[in-house]
């Protein structure tokens, strides 16, 4: 299964290193292990940050990055080998493991941090970590200027400054390498593979976990044994909930079934949503309020290029979708003035879409000065208008009530334009219901 490289991981560290101030130290610290109950730990899943400057996958580590320094500017601070232990949990990397394995100048087990934090602090002018993300570190970091403090007579000085490090680290995580593309590009077929067989099984009564249990089939079989969020899986008026998650209602003849749903690999994300009859053919309404949300959709998508700045493409979809709720009835009014005042919002209340990465909602920010940011090439980004109708709205006729629909792709920026990673799952009305029929015949 496609993996980053070691080379990878190395270069992203000197490049972080190399935006450093003169004179800093940062700290990037891993993931804990969490207990789910009792003495059972829910499934480990690497810290993002650390894991995209180590790729080390071990819980409890803490990266010390030291610009400049002579004897290695790349400190890994990792847990023991301990035989007994490896026996119940598994093979640990040990120091030696992490510096001949993952590329790292120097590293020391976990006991020995309390002694060797100080020492490292000790004179740098400016110290950069995530304040206020990890607790246990901003304890430790405590402890350690404390430490400090009581040898200023002695010769020690602490740092003068503190810097959140996302300033530089989320920004390089916000533009994706080729390597990273390959790897998200992999991620988001065997999604849509999986998004396909779910279509193609899909029938009246079966329950909505049934559905979450072939996509999460697909992927694990396909070796991305974990999925990138809770999958959402909403037949009906559950579809209405944007976050639905508890999966566990019947899907009945006639409805429309949302699935949101999409892998991880190698701790990349992806992010597909697809809305589709239960029984394989829309009804006339279903069809009027789904065929608006996906020529608003592809309109957006149309419109991703390098320069265009990221609200725009919202300011797109909200403007498509008011003029249709408007053609179909669910609005009156003046377009723009109903526009000025989100008349929209009770049926469209989320964004366009979001950066994708390591996180499903990842880092980087959206805007600059005040300003939303232009496009640039490398960013990965979601693509997903939906339409609400609330089952209660009393407003708007009978026959739209209840009816919930999203559409989500992923699209990276490319030089000349964008790229859609997700294209291989159907979306077009005659699509879905010819998959659908030729899985009836299966």
């Amino acid at each position: 299964m496609m993996k980053i490289s070691m080379d990878q991981f190395s270069q992203r560290r000197k490049q972080l290193l190399q935006q450093l101030p003169e004179n800093s130290i940062a700290l990037v610290p891993a993931a804990s292990l969490k207990i789910r109950n009792r003495d059972a730990e829910y499934a480990f899943r690497q810290d993002s940050d650390f894991y995209y400057l180590t790729g080390f996958n071990e819980p409890d580590a803490l990266l010390v990055l030291i610009p400049g320094a002579a004897d290695g500017e790349s400190i890994l601070f990792c847990p023991p080998r301990d035989a007994t232990m490896e026996v119940w949990t598994g093979y640990r990397a040990g120091p030696e493991g992490c510096v001949n394995d993952f590329g790292m100048d120097r590293a020391f087990n976990l006991d020995q941090l309390d002694a060797q934090m100080p020492t490292l602090i000790n004179g740098k002018a400016m110290l950069c970590y995530a304040q206020g993300s990890h607790a246990g570190l901003d304890a430790k970091v405590t402890s350690w200027l404390n430490t400090l403090r009581a040898k200023v007579r002695l010769g020690f000085s602490l740092p003068e400054q503190t810097l959140l490090l996302d300033k530089y680290l989320h920004e390089l995580r916000l533009f994706k390498s080729e390597a990273e593309l390959q790897v998200m590009q992999l991620a988001a077929e065997l999604s849509a593979q999986a998004h396909c067989r779910a279509m193609q099984l899909c029938q009246p009564g079966m329950m909505e976990y049934q559905l979450e249990a072939i996509i999460q089939q697909h992927c694990a079989m396909a070796g991305a044994r974990f999925q990138a969020y809770s999958p959402i899986v909403g037949g009906g008026v559950n579809a209405c909930i944007l976050h639905y998650i508890d999966n566990n209602a019947r899907l009945k003849d006639g409805d429309l079934v949302l699935i949101d749903a999409g892998c991880e690999l190698d701790n990349y994300a992806s992010d597909i949503t697809r809305t589709f009859p239960i029984n394989g053919r829309f009804t006339e309404a279903q069809k009027a309020l789904y065929q608006l949300v996906l020529d608003t959709q592809e309109a957006c998508i149309e419109a991703i290029r390098p320069g265009l700045p990221w609200g725009d493409i919202h300011d797109l979809s909200v403007r498509m979708l008011t003029q249709g709720l408007l053609q179909l009835g669910l609005l009156q009014g003046d377009l723009d003035t109903l526009i000025k005042a989100e008349a929209y919002k009770p049926f469209y209340m989320h964004r366009i879409g979001h950066w994708l990465g390591m996180d499903v909602h990842d880092v980087g920010r959206y805007k600059d000065a005040g300003a939303w940011r232009p496009l640039q090439p490398g960013m990965v980004m979601t693509v997903e208008p939906g339409l609400y109708i609330a089952p209660d709205n009393e407003q708007v006729d009978p026959c739209w009530r209840g009816i919930g629909i999203r559409i989500e792709d992923d699209v990276v920026v490319t030089e000349t334009g964008h790229q859609v990673l997700t294209a291989g799952v159907p979306k077009t009305v005659a699509d879905i219901e010819a998959l659908m029929r030729r899985g009836d015949s299966e």
